[in-house]
């Protein structure tokens, strides 16, 4: 029965470890390639009623920007949500906030 207890705590300290690593990006980018690729950046401005999805792409040829093409798109808010927010002082209050869009890529 005590190894088994001991097992268990065992098992216990590794799932805490794993679960405290940060998750690495390996697929962030740090700098783009100008010699011959295209820049995209996604973004999403709220305004009252609704929301704009901002696309933007560079085109870079030979280390120069080619092109830059930005496209405004209105699409529905998804509405408010409360947070709670810290203001200067250290106090803590609730709020409404713009709940954002997420943002899944496929390219092919």
């Amino acid at each position: 029965m005590r190894k088994f207890k001991l097992c268990l705590l065992i098992f216990g300290l590794m799932t805490v470890t794993a679960c405290d690593e940060t998750e690495e990006k390996e697929d962030e980018v740090q700098n783009v390639d100008k010699k011959s690729s295209v820049e995209t950046e996604l973004s999403v401005q709220h305004i009252d009623t609704a929301d704009v999805l901002i696309t933007k792409h560079k085109i870079w040829k030979d280390n120069k920007l080619f092109r830059e093409i930005i496209k405004r798109d209105t699409i529905p808010a998804l509405g408010d949500s409360l947070q709670v927010v810290e203001d200067e002082n250290g106090n803590e209050h609730s709020t409404k906030v713009k709940k954002d869009y997420e943002f899944y890529i496929t390219v092919q």
